[in-house]
């Protein structure tokens, strides 16, 4: 039995105490033998141990001490020739050299060779500016030592052009030279006869109509409401083949000149508007058309019709056959020039009876313009008894007066 037992390893003595604390004072004392050696030889201070005060410091740290005193002064007062202007166009400040001992001031450098005149008086000028202006400062004056070129007066202003064709529309105009202001003709005061502007009065007309080969009928009712210094006319289209009814609405001021209208509007699927801005000179379209110059007497394609009746009313003798009158017609997008010329005093046969009539009539503008007829009817007191519109591809609208009712 004695022989299967396994024998355990004896563990080793142990150390004694005292030979412990010895070994651990003795690496401690090492350690910091070390540090202390090690961090003589890096120090650059003036002021040593009192250990070291009475010995001469060694020939390497003294070569160290000397050499950054005389090097670092040397390095920010050295002028480098051809570096001035380098220096002065940066827009940092240089930095600045600290001496490690302020014992002994540093060697003085060589001067510098004198610059010529004009590099002297250059340098002169960048100094008295600062570093971050000096850049610009030296590109002035380059400049200014560059030989100038003769001064020019700008061409004068081209003349204005004559007044243009009234059927000419008013978008030609933007094409104008730069600094001519586009504007619409309007009749010169002499030219607006005195006005008679018609009394409230409701109209109902008859349509018929031809749109690419169909035949297609509708009524029509416009309304004018007279208060003496405002108004408000509307015209609405509808019928059983109309999807969406047509609704035209001019609102404005009656005054010196007749009718100012202040906002047209005409809506089918959408409604888009005309704005009339007197105080501003300006007519605005709904649509981000561009704005057009306001003046007096113009009009929309709804305020028309009762400002050639108020004309035709107020002197009738002054509109003979073949006599023009031109009236500048603001639609949802544009302001164009509007030329109607006295055809005649034709007698009419209407759905409301037989009237007597002046005939006014626009001729197209450009391709695929509008002709427009309209008759007045002195009787009732130059209202429109008949508008007729005939497009460029042969399309007609034609409405006639069916009944009138004043109101």
């Amino acid at each position: 039995m004695s022989s299967n037992r396994k024998l355990k390893p004896s563990p080793p003595p142990a150390l004694p105490l005292k030979w412990a604390l010895g070994l651990a004072a003795g690496v401690t004392l090492i350690h910091l033998w070390l540090l202390d050696s090690a961090s003589r030889p890096l120090s650059l201070d003036a002021s040593a141990p009192s250990s070291l005060s009475s010995a001469a410091p060694p020939a390497v740290n003294a070569s160290m001490r000397t050499r950054r005193i005389e090097t670092a002064p040397l390095k920010a007062a050295a002028p480098v020739a051809g570096t001035t202007r380098l220096s002065l166009t940066s827009p940092t400040q240089p930095q600045r050299t600290s001496n490690a001992s302020p014992a002994a001031p540093p060697p003085q450098p060589p001067p510098p060779e004198p610059p010529a005149p004009a590099m002297a008086a250059e340098q002169a000028a960048l100094a008295a500016v600062p570093p971050a202006q000096a850049e610009v400062s030296a590109e002035l004056a380059s400049e200014a030592s560059a030989p100038s070129a003769p001064i020019t007066s700008p061409p004068p202003a081209p003349p204005l052009p004559a007044d243009r064709d009234p059927s000419t529309p008013v978008a030609a105009q933007a094409s104008a030279p730069p600094g001519q202001t586009a504007a619409l003709q309007a009749p010169p005061p002499s030219e607006i006869p005195q006005l008679q502007l018609p009394p409230s009065v409701r109209l109902q007309y008859e349509l018929s109509g031809q749109s690419r080969g169909l035949n297609y009928s509708a009524n029509a009712l416009l309304t004018w409401h007279n208060e003496s210094q405002r108004y408000e006319a509307r015209l609405l289209i509808s019928g059983l083949l109309i999807l969406n009814p047509r609704l035209s609405i001019s609102v404005g001021e009656l005054g010196p000149q007749g009718v100012s209208p202040r906002r047209f509007s005409d809506k089918a699927r959408s409604e888009q508007a005309t704005h009339f801005q007197p105080e501003r000179g300006r007519i605005v379209f709904s649509n981000n058309a561009p704005e057009v110059p306001w003046q007096p007497g113009v009009q929309d394609r709804l305020s028309l019709f009762f400002q050639l009746a108020g004309m035709l009313a107020g002197d009738p003798g002054r509109f003979a056959t073949g006599t023009q009158v031109r009236v500048p017609t603001a639609g949802t997008r544009e302001v164009d020039i509007w030329t109607f010329t006295v055809t005649g005093t034709p007698t009419l046969a209407l759905p409301g009876g037989e009237q007597a009539t002046v005939a006014l009539r626009r001729e197209p503008r450009r391709a695929y313009d509008q002709t427009i007829e309209i008759w007045f009817a002195p009787g009732l007191g130059f209202v429109p008894v008949r508008m007729r519109i005939t497009q460029g591809n042969g399309d007609v609208l034609d409405q006639k007066l069916a009944s009138v009712q004043a109101w």
